[in-house]
């Protein structure tokens, strides 16, 4: 388990990428895997989630030819290719995997076995098991499918009008796989929008997908999915971290080039821009169906926000980051109605307090959120990332302007979705 050590930085300079989308990277391996004909992907996030999601497809009887670390060819075998796998299909510590993955699996005529780490089998899976079981799959886990792992028997499914309780892009994405499988048409509606990039995808692959307002339709298709060729930008989760950075330090003048920008994604640079951020973005050619941008940020004098309500989905990632911009705002920056975050890698509202209180910060707990009061002169001290890539990588921002040494334990997991943060803090004249 490896420290990460911090301390405060000079100014901030530079033009920096950063690595591909998670969630996109996720959704082009599975749904490659069931076009029919050869996909490439480029700019693959090479990280520890998506590794495993890699893994899994191989298991089931994808060939994925790996031509570097970010790119890939899947030789997709059609709707109806996959295969039972010989064992388990280890999900590691990835949310998006399982939930993904039992969409799919629901649709296919064999028993699958997907298992989690510690880490993801304290994460809620009901919240896709029910759903799946109204289609007609069978789906057991640990307390009657609320946790991991998740047996699936699947096959032989039927369209439903669902109800979504809690907006997640990873859960609505699950059901719309396992329509694809239905028999008739699939409804979704969700109780404020999350990211599309499932149905962005699929449409780009010939599905019949609608979205009116929360209501998604999706048809099951009545031929092939079509192969495609996709370089996936760059992750805006992850160029948050530099994006709030370069805001803080002072002087700091930082460039982060083909970002993501999918509009409901994009719920922190709204954020960010009422509180007096100098954000300028500058568009770029789209990567297949998704907005891309160079972002420019410049240092900023920063003041308080309330975040709640349907904007929560479009930055719940970006929270913990948001938290540290927050501790360096003039005023009180409140968030409710994000109780989500008690169930990701961590209890991020929980976590969060802990740690930002070691650094001096001014931070209540709510049930659903925090409030944090600013500005706040940080200091540096040990802290614990409670093995949760988004935290550990926003305690290390915090210590760019904190006083003295900031070290965070078990930064490995930043890996997990940000494999080369390091570096690109350095690169920008950071940790010098």
């Amino acid at each position: 388990m490896k420290t990460l050590t911090v301390w405060r930085s000079q100014p901030l300079r530079g033009v920096i990428t950063v690595p591909g989308d998670k969630s996109i990277s996720h959704r082009a391996l599975l749904l490659g895997a069931i076009a029919a004909g050869r996909s490439r992907v480029t700019n693959f996030l090479d990280s520890a989630d998506c590794r495993a999601t890699l893994t899994i497809i191989r298991a089931l009887g994808i060939n994925v030819h790996t031509v570097s670390s970010t790119e890939l060819i899947i030789e997709g075998s059609g709707l109806h290719g996959l295969r039972e796998a010989a064992g388990v299909l280890d999900c590691a510590g990835s949310g998006t995997t399982m939930r993904l993955l039992a969409g799919l699996l629901a649709g296919q005529p064999f028993l699958s076995i997907l298992a989690a780490n510690s880490a993801l089998s304290r994460r809620p899976m009901d919240r896709i098991a029910v759903p799946l079981r109204q289609m007609g799959a069978t789906v057991l886990g640990r307390q009657g499918g609320k946790l991991p792992p998740l047996a699936i028997q699947g096959g032989y499914l039927h369209g439903i009008d669902y109800v979504m309780p809690v907006a997640s892009a990873q859960v609505k994405s699950g059901i719309l796989l396992a329509g694809l499988y239905a028999a008739g048409i699939t409804t979704v509606h969700e109780p404020q929008p999350s990211r599309d990039h499932s149905e962005r995808m699929l449409r780009a692959l010939g599905v019949t997908v609608h979205s009116k307002n929360t209501t998604i339709t999706i048809q099951p298709p009545t031929g092939r999915l079509t192969s495609f060729d996709l370089n996936v930008p760059g992750d805006i989760s992850s160029a948050a971290f530099p994006i709030i950075a370069a805001c803080l330090v002072a002087g700091s003048s930082v460039t982060i080039q083909n970002v993501g920008v999918n509009p409901t994604r994009t719920g922190l640079l709204d954020a960010l821009a009422r509180m007096g951020a100098q954000i300028a973005l500058e568009q770029q050619p789209s990567a297949g169906s998704e907005p891309v941008a160079n972002i420019h940020v410049r240092a900023s004098d920063l003041q308080g926000t309330t975040i709640a309500g349907a904007e929560i989905p479009r930055l719940i990632d970006e929270l913990p980051i948001l938290a540290i911009a927050a501790t360096q705002a003039h005023g009180v920056t409140t968030v409710h109605d994000a109780a989500e975050l008690r169930v990701k890698e961590s209890d991020r509202i929980s976590a969060l307090a802990a740690e930002l209180r070691k650094l001096g910060a001014h931070i209540e707990e709510f049930s659903d959120g925090f409030a944090i009061e600013g500005p706040t002169h940080l200091h540096g001290a040990a802290v614990d990332s409670h093995r949760d890539h988004r935290l550990a990588m926003a305690l290390a921002v915090a210590g760019l302007v904190a006083d003295g040494e900031t070290v965070i334990s078990d930064a490995d997991c930043i890996d997990d979705s940000y494999p080369g943060f390091s570096e690109s803090l350095a690169q920008l004249g950071a940790l010098q």
